[in-house]
């Protein structure tokens, strides 16, 4: 008997629900226009310092290539722990991951239950809402209002319900640069306690806060800390995205459950680049780094605000969102004003839409990256102004 050739393969609905980078067609045409890249957080600055990468180069020649313990290695969960700013043990209460997307994972899958709800905000990181469809969750949005990006306290307490079982924070906010403050925080504790729920919060830009701001970690909230799982990164504070080396902060109990899912997702991150990052971050110097951060933001602010966009200051981080609609007069949504400007200036900003849960709430934003070498900022400067016809 003949085989059948009509197989289809079966493709689980979580996977089937995923989408791929929004951005890819964007990426390639501005590979091809030879564009600044201004869309992905991928540091331009700072760069990475040079004894880190001789530290890398040392830890393999010494050997140190094969598998260590997976919560990993013992010097660098001490080097986080110290730059932590609630107590943290980093025998038990500290995780080293492959960068932050894979704690979100783990912290997700080790704390929601198919069908339950996660709370989060709305603008927020697309990967996000990805990942809580992994996790097999549903997500309930908190709408952030322009110009500032702040929650009306009516509209959190609605998104609570007895099938809440998680909050999904970031501060400082991707796209939007906004840090949570603590009354915000102690609002999110006070309803986090009453529906007993844990809170994950992505701190990844937590190095970078502006104008004297201090980023408040949940882990030293009362509320919060109790029920806290935060989710941080290496990669944008010593500018190593690409070794993928991100950590989970979380109690001793919690701990346990997330390294078992660690262990099953990953089985730990690259050894020699932790025992790398866990001696030079010795002599790491994170201050003149957000100095410098705030420097670039204030002149990408100057180029973008001076070519008509409105734009609140990030307070952190490392993104402008910018409203594009006085250049646009609404004549056109953010995909297409970033085709204009990626076709004129040859500069690649990124589309608001898909940072909303409904795109349309998205049509006049473009996110834009500072996190750049200042002689490219003004590299862009040079070529808006080239673009601009002349008044």
């Amino acid at each position: 008997m003949a085989r059948s050739t009509t197989h289809r393969p079966y493709i689980s609905s979580r996977a089937a629900a995923l989408h791929g980078n929004s951005l890819g067609e964007l990426f390639l045409l501005a590979r091809e226009r030879g564009a600044i890249d201004l869309a992905l957080g991928t540091p331009g600055y700072p760069e990475p310092a040079t004894d880190i990468i001789e530290a890398a180069h040392e830890a393999m020649r010494a050997g140190r290539n094969q598998y260590d313990h997976p919560s990993g290695d013992l010097l660098l969960r001490e080097r986080i722990a110290e730059g932590l700013t609630a107590p943290t043990d980093a025998q038990t209460e500290l995780t080293v991951t492959v960068g932050a997307t894979e704690a979100l994972c783990v912290a997700l899958l080790a704390t929601v239950e198919p069908g339950d709800e996660v709370v989060l905000l709305d603008p927020g990181y697309e990967q996000f809402r990805a990942a809580i469809t992994l996790a097999g969750a549903i997500p309930r949005f908190v709408p952030l209002r322009a110009p500032d990006w702040r929650f009306d306290p009516a509209d959190l307490e609605a998104a609570f319900t007895s099938r809440t079982r998680a909050v999904l924070l970031n501060s400082p906010g991707n796209p939007t640069g906004r840090v949570l403050e603590r009354q915000e925080l102690d609002r999110i504790a006070g309803l986090a306690e009453r529906w007993d729920v844990t809170v994950i919060c992505d701190e990844v830009y937590s190095s970078f806060v502006f104008d004297g701001r201090v980023s408040t970690s949940i882990a030293a909230v009362p509320g919060l800390a109790e029920r806290s799982i935060v989710v941080g990164s290496l990669s944008k504070s010593f500018a190593i995205s690409g070794w993928r080396l991100g950590f989970l902060r979380a109690d001793a109990v919690r701990t346990e459950a997330l390294r078992r899912v660690h262990e099953i997702t990953t089985n730990g991150a690259a050894v020699p680049l932790q025992v790398a990052v866990g001696l030079a971050a010795l002599s790491a110097d994170l201050r003149t780094a957000n100095e410098e951060m705030g420097r670039r933001r204030d002149l990408a602010l100057e180029i973008f605000t001076g070519m008509g966009m409105k734009i609140a200051p990030a307070e952190g981080g490392c993104f402008l969102f910018a409203d594009v609609s006085p250049l646009t007069g609404g004549a056109m949504d953010s995909r297409a004003f970033a085709l204009e400007l990626l076709d004129t200036a040859g500069v690649l900003v990124v589309p608001g839409g898909p940072c909303f849960a409904d795109p349309a709430r998205g049509e006049q934003y473009v996110r834009i990256a500072f996190n750049r070498q200042v002689e490219l900022l003004s590299e862009v400067e040079r070529r808006i102004r080239a673009a601009r016809p002349a008044d």
